[in-house]
Protein backbone atom coordinates (compact mmCIF):
# COMPACT_ATOMS: atom_id res chain seq x y z
CA UNK A 1 0.00 0.00 0.00
CA UNK A 2 1.22 3.32 -1.11
CA UNK A 3 0.96 6.55 1.18
CA UNK A 4 2.49 8.76 -1.49
CA UNK A 5 -0.91 10.39 -1.19
CA UNK A 6 0.15 12.33 1.95
CA UNK A 7 -1.91 9.86 5.38
CA UNK A 8 0.01 10.66 8.13
CA UNK A 9 1.66 7.11 9.40
CA UNK A 10 3.22 6.58 12.94
CA UNK A 11 6.06 4.26 13.32
CA UNK A 12 7.00 1.99 16.20
CA UNK A 13 9.98 0.21 16.89
CA UNK A 14 10.80 -2.59 19.15
CA UNK A 15 13.54 -4.20 20.28
CA UNK A 16 12.86 -7.83 22.05
CA UNK A 17 15.38 -10.47 23.07
CA UNK A 18 16.26 -11.94 19.68
CA UNK A 19 15.70 -9.06 17.34
CA UNK A 20 14.28 -5.55 16.41
CA UNK A 21 11.14 -4.67 14.69
CA UNK A 22 9.66 -2.00 13.10
CA UNK A 23 6.11 -1.36 12.32
CA UNK A 24 4.24 1.93 10.20
CA UNK A 25 0.28 1.89 11.10
CA UNK A 26 -1.97 4.47 9.28
CA UNK A 27 -4.18 7.01 11.39
CA UNK A 28 -6.44 3.85 12.24
CA UNK A 29 -4.59 1.85 13.17
CA UNK A 30 -3.84 -0.36 10.40
CA UNK A 31 -0.82 -2.46 9.86
CA UNK A 32 0.82 -1.68 6.82
CA UNK A 33 4.21 -2.89 6.91
CA UNK A 34 6.47 -4.44 9.30
CA UNK A 35 10.61 -5.63 8.96
CA UNK A 36 12.64 -7.48 11.49
CA UNK A 37 16.54 -8.09 12.13
CA UNK A 38 18.12 -10.33 14.41
CA UNK A 39 20.42 -8.90 17.03
CA UNK A 40 23.00 -10.69 18.80
CA UNK A 41 23.12 -12.30 22.08
CA UNK A 42 25.84 -13.65 24.17
CA UNK A 43 24.77 -16.35 27.05
CA UNK A 44 27.48 -17.62 29.39
CA UNK A 45 25.65 -19.40 32.62
CA UNK A 46 23.61 -16.59 34.39
CA UNK A 47 25.23 -13.60 32.43
CA UNK A 48 22.80 -12.67 29.46
CA UNK A 49 24.66 -9.64 27.74
CA UNK A 50 23.65 -7.92 24.01
CA UNK A 51 25.31 -4.66 22.33
CA UNK A 52 24.25 -1.49 21.98
CA UNK A 53 26.05 -0.81 18.18
CA UNK A 54 24.64 -4.02 17.31
CA UNK A 55 21.22 -3.21 18.05
CA UNK A 56 21.04 0.40 16.54
CA UNK A 57 21.90 -1.33 12.96
CA UNK A 58 19.52 -3.66 13.62
CA UNK A 59 16.58 -1.09 14.09
CA UNK A 60 17.93 1.47 10.99
CA UNK A 61 17.83 -1.86 9.09
CA UNK A 62 14.45 -3.26 10.22
CA UNK A 63 13.13 0.50 10.39
CA UNK A 64 14.69 0.76 6.22
CA UNK A 65 12.69 -2.16 5.44
CA UNK A 66 9.54 -1.44 6.58
CA UNK A 67 9.34 1.73 4.77
CA UNK A 68 10.24 -0.22 1.80
CA UNK A 69 8.16 -2.77 1.87
CA UNK A 70 5.05 -0.61 2.94
CA UNK A 71 6.02 2.04 0.38
CA UNK A 72 5.86 4.81 2.93
CA UNK A 73 8.16 7.75 2.13
CA UNK A 74 10.16 9.55 5.15
CA UNK A 75 7.86 12.54 4.91
CA UNK A 76 4.83 11.18 5.60
CA UNK A 77 6.29 9.25 8.94
CA UNK A 78 4.91 11.95 11.26
CA UNK A 79 6.35 10.50 14.51
CA UNK A 80 7.82 7.62 16.01
CA UNK A 81 7.96 5.72 19.38
CA UNK A 82 10.34 3.06 20.75
CA UNK A 83 9.80 -0.12 22.90
CA UNK A 84 12.36 -2.44 24.22
CA UNK A 85 13.05 -5.00 26.62
CA UNK A 86 14.36 -3.05 30.24
CA UNK A 87 17.90 -4.60 29.53
CA UNK A 88 20.26 -2.05 31.11
CA UNK A 89 22.78 -0.02 28.60
CA UNK A 90 26.08 1.56 29.84
CA UNK A 91 27.40 3.95 28.34
CA UNK A 92 30.05 7.15 28.75
CA UNK A 93 30.69 10.70 28.48
CA UNK A 94 30.81 10.22 24.30
CA UNK A 95 28.04 7.65 24.30
CA UNK A 96 30.40 4.86 23.38
CA UNK A 97 29.65 1.48 25.00
CA UNK A 98 31.12 0.09 27.87
CA UNK A 99 31.31 -3.12 28.82
CA UNK A 100 29.49 -5.13 31.52
CA UNK A 101 30.69 -8.53 30.66
CA UNK A 102 33.38 -10.41 32.47
CA UNK A 103 35.31 -10.86 29.37
CA UNK A 104 36.33 -7.08 29.02
CA UNK A 105 34.46 -6.52 25.53
CA UNK A 106 33.74 -3.21 24.83
CA UNK A 107 30.76 -4.57 22.52
CA UNK A 108 29.12 -6.22 25.70
CA UNK A 109 27.58 -3.19 27.40
CA UNK A 110 23.88 -4.60 27.69
CA UNK A 111 23.01 -6.56 30.82
CA UNK A 112 19.59 -8.19 28.81
CA UNK A 113 16.47 -8.21 31.06
CA UNK A 114 16.37 -11.90 32.01
CA UNK A 115 20.34 -11.95 33.62
CA UNK A 116 20.09 -13.55 36.63
CA UNK A 117 23.66 -12.39 37.69
CA UNK A 118 22.61 -10.15 40.43
CA UNK A 119 20.59 -12.62 42.93
CA UNK A 120 22.81 -12.30 45.96
CA UNK A 121 22.32 -8.44 45.09
CA UNK A 122 18.79 -8.38 45.18
CA UNK A 123 18.77 -10.41 48.46
CA UNK A 124 20.71 -8.03 50.16
CA UNK A 125 18.84 -4.87 49.00
CA UNK A 126 15.72 -6.76 49.82
CA UNK A 127 16.52 -7.02 53.65
CA UNK A 128 17.60 -3.66 53.85
CA UNK A 129 13.34 -3.45 53.75
CA UNK A 130 13.71 0.42 52.23
CA UNK A 131 10.47 2.07 52.25
CA UNK A 132 10.69 2.57 48.12
CA UNK A 133 10.11 -1.68 48.29
CA UNK A 134 6.55 -1.50 48.53
CA UNK A 135 6.05 -0.30 45.20
CA UNK A 136 7.57 -3.15 43.68
CA UNK A 137 5.86 -5.81 45.75
CA UNK A 138 7.64 -5.92 48.52
CA UNK A 139 11.11 -6.31 46.94
CA UNK A 140 13.12 -6.01 43.98
CA UNK A 141 13.64 -8.72 41.31
CA UNK A 142 17.58 -9.81 40.10
CA UNK A 143 15.98 -8.53 36.43
CA UNK A 144 15.54 -4.86 38.21
CA UNK A 145 18.24 -2.56 37.44
CA UNK A 146 19.44 -1.52 40.99
CA UNK A 147 20.76 -5.41 41.66
CA UNK A 148 22.48 -5.40 38.43
CA UNK A 149 24.34 -1.81 38.99
CA UNK A 150 25.59 -2.98 42.69
CA UNK A 151 26.59 -6.21 40.48
CA UNK A 152 29.14 -4.12 37.89
CA UNK A 153 30.27 -1.81 41.09
CA UNK A 154 31.03 -4.68 42.86
CA UNK A 155 32.91 -6.76 40.35
CA UNK A 156 33.68 -4.62 37.31
CA UNK A 157 35.07 -1.21 39.03
CA UNK A 158 37.26 -0.27 36.34
CA UNK A 159 33.92 -0.42 34.04
CA UNK A 160 32.19 1.06 36.82
CA UNK A 161 34.14 4.58 36.86
CA UNK A 162 33.89 5.07 33.07
CA UNK A 163 30.30 4.73 32.77
CA UNK A 164 28.59 8.38 32.71
CA UNK A 165 24.66 7.00 32.16
CA UNK A 166 23.16 3.80 32.89
CA UNK A 167 19.82 3.56 30.79
CA UNK A 168 17.15 1.34 30.44
CA UNK A 169 16.92 0.32 26.61
CA UNK A 170 14.03 1.43 25.40
CA UNK A 171 15.14 4.95 27.08
CA UNK A 172 18.60 4.69 25.43
CA UNK A 173 17.49 4.36 21.48
CA UNK A 174 15.27 7.19 22.03
CA UNK A 175 18.69 9.43 23.62
CA UNK A 176 20.67 7.59 20.16
CA UNK A 177 17.59 9.04 18.26
CA UNK A 178 17.21 12.48 19.66
CA UNK A 179 20.34 13.47 21.99
CA UNK A 180 17.93 13.95 24.64
CA UNK A 181 18.42 11.99 27.65
CA UNK A 182 15.09 12.35 29.58
CA UNK A 183 13.88 8.97 30.81
CA UNK A 184 10.80 7.83 31.03
CA UNK A 185 8.17 7.25 33.51
CA UNK A 186 7.90 3.58 32.37
CA UNK A 187 11.12 2.71 32.49
CA UNK A 188 12.47 4.92 36.05
CA UNK A 189 9.03 3.69 38.05
CA UNK A 190 8.93 -0.18 37.09
CA UNK A 191 12.66 -0.98 36.98
CA UNK A 192 14.55 1.84 39.03
CA UNK A 193 12.61 2.67 42.16
CA UNK A 194 11.68 5.63 40.84
CA UNK A 195 8.77 7.24 42.80
CA UNK A 196 6.60 8.85 39.69
CA UNK A 197 3.95 9.88 42.37
CA UNK A 198 6.03 12.04 43.27
CA UNK A 199 4.68 14.02 40.26
CA UNK A 200 0.98 13.01 41.06
CA UNK A 201 0.26 16.41 42.69
CA UNK A 202 2.11 19.00 39.86
CA UNK A 203 1.74 16.89 36.67
CA UNK A 204 -0.84 16.00 34.07
CA UNK A 205 -0.21 14.40 31.35
CA UNK A 206 -1.72 17.18 29.34
CA UNK A 207 1.13 19.37 30.64
CA UNK A 208 3.88 18.00 28.68
CA UNK A 209 7.17 18.88 30.01
CA UNK A 210 10.30 17.30 31.04
CA UNK A 211 9.96 16.95 34.83
CA UNK A 212 12.77 17.35 37.16
CA UNK A 213 13.67 13.59 38.25
CA UNK A 214 11.68 14.30 42.13
CA UNK A 215 11.31 10.78 42.84
CA UNK A 216 14.15 9.46 43.28
CA UNK A 217 14.43 7.81 46.75
CA UNK A 218 18.10 9.05 47.34
CA UNK A 219 18.40 7.91 50.86
CA UNK A 220 17.98 4.21 49.19
CA UNK A 221 20.89 4.53 46.73
CA UNK A 222 23.12 5.55 49.44
CA UNK A 223 21.93 2.43 52.05
CA UNK A 224 22.34 -0.14 49.27
CA UNK A 225 25.76 1.32 48.40
CA UNK A 226 25.41 3.12 45.40
CA UNK A 227 25.33 6.61 46.81
CA UNK A 228 28.28 7.58 44.07
CA UNK A 229 25.02 7.38 41.68
CA UNK A 230 23.64 10.22 43.34
CA UNK A 231 25.89 12.63 42.92
CA UNK A 232 25.70 15.23 39.57
CA UNK A 233 22.42 15.39 40.26
CA UNK A 234 21.82 12.08 39.33
CA UNK A 235 22.71 12.50 35.64
CA UNK A 236 24.00 8.71 35.60
CA UNK A 237 20.44 7.86 36.22
CA UNK A 238 18.31 10.97 34.76
CA UNK A 239 17.70 14.23 36.24
CA UNK A 240 14.34 14.52 33.85
CA UNK A 241 11.47 12.29 33.26
CA UNK A 242 8.33 12.39 31.10
CA UNK A 243 4.95 10.92 30.34
CA UNK A 244 5.42 8.14 27.91
CA UNK A 245 5.11 10.19 24.52
CA UNK A 246 6.32 13.23 25.46
CA UNK A 247 8.08 14.61 22.39
CA UNK A 248 11.99 14.48 23.06
CA UNK A 249 14.33 17.18 22.54
CA UNK A 250 14.04 18.46 18.27
CA UNK A 251 12.70 14.92 16.75
CA UNK A 252 15.40 12.97 14.85
CA UNK A 253 18.58 14.88 14.73
CA UNK A 254 20.44 14.93 11.20
CA UNK A 255 22.48 11.49 11.96
CA UNK A 256 19.98 9.57 13.68
CA UNK A 257 17.40 10.51 10.84
CA UNK A 258 20.22 9.76 8.03
CA UNK A 259 20.85 6.38 9.62
CA UNK A 260 17.19 5.62 9.42
CA UNK A 261 16.19 6.70 6.44
CA UNK A 262 13.53 9.73 7.66
CA UNK A 263 13.26 13.13 8.03
CA UNK A 264 15.09 15.66 10.91
CA UNK A 265 13.01 16.70 12.97
CA UNK A 266 10.88 13.76 13.27
CA UNK A 267 8.86 13.30 16.91
CA UNK A 268 9.96 10.82 18.57
CA UNK A 269 8.16 10.03 22.23
CA UNK A 270 9.43 8.96 25.12
CA UNK A 271 9.27 5.33 25.39
CA UNK A 272 8.15 2.36 26.96
CA UNK A 273 9.50 -1.48 28.28
CA UNK A 274 7.74 -3.99 25.45
CA UNK A 275 5.29 -5.23 27.65
CA UNK A 276 4.08 -2.07 28.63
CA UNK A 277 3.80 -1.25 25.09
CA UNK A 278 1.71 -4.47 24.36
CA UNK A 279 -0.63 -3.15 26.91
CA UNK A 280 -1.12 0.30 25.45
CA UNK A 281 -1.45 -1.02 22.19
CA UNK A 282 -4.46 -3.93 22.85
CA UNK A 283 -6.11 -2.55 26.22
CA UNK A 284 -8.97 -0.65 24.15
CA UNK A 285 -9.47 -3.62 21.54
CA UNK A 286 -13.14 -4.53 23.17
CA UNK A 287 -15.67 -5.51 20.57
CA UNK A 288 -18.75 -3.57 21.20
CA UNK A 289 -20.32 -7.05 22.28
CA UNK A 290 -17.62 -6.99 25.38
CA UNK A 291 -17.83 -3.69 26.30
CA UNK A 292 -19.80 -3.00 29.79
CA UNK A 293 -22.34 -0.24 29.22
CA UNK A 294 -22.98 0.18 33.10
CA UNK A 295 -19.56 1.17 33.74
CA UNK A 296 -17.47 4.68 32.81
CA UNK A 297 -14.23 4.20 30.53
CA UNK A 298 -12.48 5.08 33.44
CA UNK A 299 -14.29 1.81 35.78
CA UNK A 300 -13.92 -0.49 32.56
CA UNK A 301 -10.75 -0.75 31.42
CA UNK A 302 -10.26 -1.63 35.63
CA UNK A 303 -11.84 -4.75 34.75
CA UNK A 304 -8.77 -5.93 32.61
CA UNK A 305 -5.56 -7.55 32.53
CA UNK A 306 -3.23 -7.41 29.22
CA UNK A 307 -1.27 -10.52 28.68
CA UNK A 308 2.29 -9.50 26.59
CA UNK A 309 3.02 -13.31 26.06
CA UNK A 310 6.97 -13.89 24.57
CA UNK A 311 9.63 -15.32 25.87
CA UNK A 312 8.34 -14.15 28.95
CA UNK A 313 4.75 -12.95 29.82
CA UNK A 314 3.71 -9.99 31.46
CA UNK A 315 0.22 -9.16 33.07
CA UNK A 316 -0.66 -5.77 32.99
CA UNK A 317 -3.84 -4.58 34.75
CA UNK A 318 -4.64 -0.62 35.40
CA UNK A 319 -6.47 1.05 38.63
CA UNK A 320 -7.53 4.20 39.43
CA UNK A 321 -6.56 3.96 43.38
CA UNK A 322 -3.11 2.48 44.28
CA UNK A 323 -2.96 -1.27 45.06
CA UNK A 324 0.00 -2.94 47.27
CA UNK A 325 -0.04 -6.85 46.15
CA UNK A 326 2.53 -8.71 47.64
CA UNK A 327 4.87 -10.84 44.68
CA UNK A 328 3.16 -8.30 42.64
CA UNK A 329 5.32 -5.37 40.99
CA UNK A 330 3.87 -1.74 41.76
CA UNK A 331 1.93 0.09 41.93
CA UNK A 332 3.72 1.72 39.48
CA UNK A 333 1.61 5.44 38.60
CA UNK A 334 1.31 6.61 35.29
CA UNK A 335 3.77 3.74 34.13
CA UNK A 336 2.10 2.33 31.28
CA UNK A 337 -1.67 4.18 30.73
CA UNK A 338 -1.28 7.68 32.46
CA UNK A 339 -2.84 8.87 35.67
CA UNK A 340 -3.50 5.14 36.47
CA UNK A 341 -1.48 3.07 38.86
CA UNK A 342 -0.29 0.14 36.99
CA UNK A 343 0.17 -3.59 38.39
CA UNK A 344 2.23 -5.76 36.80
CA UNK A 345 2.70 -9.56 37.36
CA UNK A 346 4.70 -11.78 35.28
CA UNK A 347 6.20 -15.31 34.74
CA UNK A 348 9.93 -14.73 33.48
CA UNK A 349 9.45 -18.25 31.17
CA UNK A 350 7.10 -18.83 29.04
CA UNK A 351 8.14 -18.66 24.77
CA UNK A 352 11.13 -19.65 25.61
CA UNK A 353 10.32 -22.58 28.32
CA UNK A 354 7.73 -23.99 25.53
CA UNK A 355 10.95 -23.86 23.46
CA UNK A 356 12.85 -25.81 25.96
CA UNK A 357 10.50 -28.49 26.92
CA UNK A 358 10.80 -29.11 22.73
CA UNK A 359 13.58 -28.58 21.70
CA UNK A 360 15.11 -31.11 24.88
CA UNK A 361 13.22 -33.92 23.79
CA UNK A 362 14.32 -37.11 21.63
CA UNK A 363 11.78 -37.11 18.82
CA UNK A 364 12.23 -33.21 18.37
CA UNK A 365 14.47 -33.24 15.49
CA UNK A 366 12.30 -35.84 13.43
CA UNK A 367 8.92 -33.68 14.36
CA UNK A 368 10.83 -30.90 12.93
CA UNK A 369 11.46 -32.02 9.75
CA UNK A 370 8.34 -33.23 9.46
CA UNK A 371 6.35 -29.66 10.40
CA UNK A 372 9.14 -28.23 8.06
CA UNK A 373 8.04 -30.43 5.63
CA UNK A 374 4.79 -28.97 5.82
CA UNK A 375 5.72 -25.40 5.82
CA UNK A 376 4.07 -25.27 9.17
CA UNK A 377 5.74 -24.59 12.57
CA UNK A 378 6.66 -27.26 15.16
CA UNK A 379 4.18 -25.97 17.32
CA UNK A 380 1.27 -25.95 14.44
CA UNK A 381 1.90 -30.09 14.20
CA UNK A 382 2.57 -30.70 17.66
CA UNK A 383 -1.33 -29.17 18.04
CA UNK A 384 -2.24 -31.66 15.03
CA UNK A 385 -0.97 -34.65 17.20
CA UNK A 386 -3.02 -34.04 20.14
CA UNK A 387 -6.30 -33.54 18.13
CA UNK A 388 -5.75 -37.07 16.67
CA UNK A 389 -4.76 -37.75 19.80
CA UNK A 390 -7.81 -37.21 21.32
CA UNK A 391 -10.06 -38.57 18.70
CA UNK A 392 -8.19 -41.60 18.96
CA UNK A 393 -8.66 -42.08 22.71
CA UNK A 394 -12.64 -41.06 22.28
CA UNK A 395 -12.50 -38.29 24.58
CA UNK A 396 -14.25 -34.61 24.49
CA UNK A 397 -11.11 -32.16 25.35
CA UNK A 398 -8.05 -32.26 24.69
CA UNK A 399 -6.97 -31.07 27.89
CA UNK A 400 -7.91 -34.27 29.52
CA UNK A 401 -4.91 -35.91 27.14
CA UNK A 402 -2.83 -34.84 30.50
CA UNK A 403 -4.24 -36.29 33.36
CA UNK A 404 -1.07 -38.11 34.39
CA UNK A 405 1.16 -35.59 33.19
CA UNK A 406 2.16 -31.82 35.16
CA UNK A 407 4.52 -29.21 35.28
CA UNK A 408 5.76 -26.53 37.10
CA UNK A 409 6.61 -24.28 34.90
CA UNK A 410 9.04 -22.65 37.31
CA UNK A 411 12.14 -23.17 35.44
CA UNK A 412 13.33 -19.66 35.67
CA UNK A 413 11.93 -18.64 39.00
CA UNK A 414 8.76 -17.80 40.24
CA UNK A 415 8.55 -13.47 39.51
CA UNK A 416 4.64 -13.37 40.73
CA UNK A 417 2.81 -14.11 43.05
CA UNK A 418 5.74 -15.83 44.84
CA UNK A 419 8.53 -13.24 43.94
CA UNK A 420 11.24 -16.49 44.09
CA UNK A 421 13.79 -16.25 41.63
CA UNK A 422 15.36 -19.59 43.29
CA UNK A 423 11.90 -21.66 42.42
CA UNK A 424 12.59 -24.23 40.23
CA UNK A 425 10.43 -26.49 37.38
CA UNK A 426 8.86 -29.80 37.74
CA UNK A 427 8.21 -32.19 35.52
CA UNK A 428 5.17 -34.73 36.88
CA UNK A 429 4.73 -38.52 35.22
CA UNK A 430 7.80 -39.14 33.29
CA UNK A 431 7.97 -42.39 31.43
CA UNK A 432 10.40 -44.01 29.70
CA UNK A 433 8.83 -42.71 26.07
CA UNK A 434 10.33 -40.77 23.59
CA UNK A 435 7.72 -40.90 20.85
CA UNK A 436 6.19 -37.66 19.10
CA UNK A 437 3.08 -38.45 20.68
CA UNK A 438 5.09 -38.23 24.07
CA UNK A 439 5.88 -34.83 23.59
CA UNK A 440 2.77 -33.79 22.58
CA UNK A 441 1.61 -34.36 26.02
CA UNK A 442 4.31 -32.79 27.55
CA UNK A 443 3.84 -29.77 25.45
CA UNK A 444 0.00 -29.53 26.59
CA UNK A 445 1.23 -30.08 29.92
CA UNK A 446 3.76 -26.90 30.10
CA UNK A 447 1.01 -24.98 28.04
CA UNK A 448 -0.71 -25.69 31.19
CA UNK A 449 1.44 -24.90 33.74
CA UNK A 450 1.76 -21.82 32.36
CA UNK A 451 -2.22 -20.87 32.28
CA UNK A 452 -2.33 -21.99 35.98
CA UNK A 453 0.32 -19.76 36.59
CA UNK A 454 -1.60 -16.99 35.28
CA UNK A 455 -4.92 -17.98 37.13
CA UNK A 456 -2.17 -17.72 40.43
CA UNK A 457 -1.43 -14.42 39.28
CA UNK A 458 -5.38 -12.76 38.56
CA UNK A 459 -6.74 -14.63 41.49
CA UNK A 460 -4.46 -13.40 43.63
CA UNK A 461 -4.46 -9.90 42.02
CA UNK A 462 -8.79 -10.08 42.62
CA UNK A 463 -7.97 -10.92 46.43
CA UNK A 464 -6.00 -7.71 46.87
CA UNK A 465 -8.09 -4.68 45.38
CA UNK A 466 -8.39 -5.69 41.61
CA UNK A 467 -11.61 -6.59 39.47
CA UNK A 468 -10.31 -8.63 37.04
CA UNK A 469 -12.73 -10.23 34.57
CA UNK A 470 -11.29 -9.95 31.33
CA UNK A 471 -7.79 -11.12 29.62
CA UNK A 472 -6.63 -9.13 26.30
CA UNK A 473 -3.66 -10.97 24.65
CA UNK A 474 -0.73 -10.48 22.08
CA UNK A 475 2.95 -11.62 21.42
CA UNK A 476 4.22 -14.42 19.35
CA UNK A 477 1.78 -17.41 21.62
CA UNK A 478 -1.13 -15.42 21.75
CA UNK A 479 -0.99 -16.50 17.49
CA UNK A 480 -0.84 -20.57 19.27
CA UNK A 481 -5.11 -21.34 19.14
CA UNK A 482 -4.37 -24.10 21.95
CA UNK A 483 -2.51 -21.69 24.17
CA UNK A 484 -5.03 -19.08 24.03
CA UNK A 485 -8.15 -21.75 24.37
CA UNK A 486 -5.90 -23.26 27.36
CA UNK A 487 -5.90 -20.20 29.48
CA UNK A 488 -9.24 -19.17 28.73
CA UNK A 489 -10.46 -22.49 30.09
CA UNK A 490 -8.29 -22.43 33.12
CA UNK A 491 -8.55 -19.09 33.89
CA UNK A 492 -12.46 -18.84 33.54
CA UNK A 493 -12.47 -15.70 31.39
CA UNK A 494 -13.16 -14.47 27.80
CA UNK A 495 -9.53 -13.67 26.29
CA UNK A 496 -9.82 -10.91 23.60
CA UNK A 497 -7.20 -10.98 20.20
CA UNK A 498 -6.70 -7.42 18.84
CA UNK A 499 -6.94 -7.04 15.08
CA UNK A 500 -3.43 -6.39 14.92
CA UNK A 501 -1.70 -8.89 16.79
CA UNK A 502 1.54 -6.77 16.43
CA UNK A 503 0.37 -4.81 19.43
CA UNK A 504 4.18 -3.67 21.08
CA UNK A 505 4.75 -2.00 17.78
CA UNK A 506 1.17 -0.40 17.80
CA UNK A 507 1.79 0.57 21.59
CA UNK A 508 5.35 2.21 20.08
CA UNK A 509 3.48 3.79 17.21
CA UNK A 510 0.52 5.27 19.69
CA UNK A 511 4.12 7.34 21.40
CA UNK A 512 4.89 8.82 18.00
CA UNK A 513 1.69 9.54 17.47
CA UNK A 514 0.95 11.61 20.84
CA UNK A 515 5.02 13.28 20.27
CA UNK A 516 3.38 14.13 16.62
CA UNK A 517 0.20 16.25 18.34
CA UNK A 518 -2.20 14.03 16.65
CA UNK A 519 -3.78 12.83 20.14
CA UNK A 520 -4.01 15.01 23.30
CA UNK A 521 -2.62 11.76 25.23
CA UNK A 522 -1.95 8.60 25.09
CA UNK A 523 -5.54 7.01 26.11
CA UNK A 524 -7.14 9.09 23.49
CA UNK A 525 -4.78 7.38 20.98
CA UNK A 526 -5.25 3.72 22.45
CA UNK A 527 -8.86 4.77 21.84
CA UNK A 528 -8.96 5.28 18.06
CA UNK A 529 -5.80 3.07 16.98
CA UNK A 530 -6.54 0.14 19.56
CA UNK A 531 -8.94 -2.06 16.75
CA UNK A 532 -11.87 -3.57 18.08
CA UNK A 533 -10.17 -7.35 18.68
CA UNK A 534 -12.32 -10.70 18.94
CA UNK A 535 -13.34 -13.49 21.19
CA UNK A 536 -11.81 -16.68 19.44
Amino acid sequence: MSTGGGGAVFLGVDVGTGSARAGLFDEKGKLLGSASSPIQIWKEKDCIEQSSTDIWHAVCISVKSACSLADVAPENVVGLGFAATCSLVAVDADGSPVSVSWSGDARRNIIVWMDHRAVDQAERINARNSPVLQYCGGGVSPEMQAPKLLWVKENLQESWSMVCRWMDLSDWLAYRATGDDTRSLCTTVCKWTYLGHAHMEQWKESDSCDMEACGWDEVFWEEIGLGDLVEGNLSKIGRSVAFPGHPLGSGLTPNAAKELGLLPGTPVGTSLIDAHAGGVGVMESLPDAESKADMSDEQAICHRMVLVCGTSTCHMAVSKNKLFIPGVWGPFWSAMVPEFWLTEGGQSATGVLLDYIVENHAAAPLLANHAASQSISIYELLNKILLSMMHEQNISYISALTQDTHVLPDFHGNRSPLADPKSKGVICGLTLDTSDKNLALLYLATIQGIAYGTRHIVEHCNVHGHKIDTLLACGGLAKNPLYIQEHADITGCPIILPRENESVLLGAAVLGAVAAKKFPGVRDAMKTLNAAGKVP
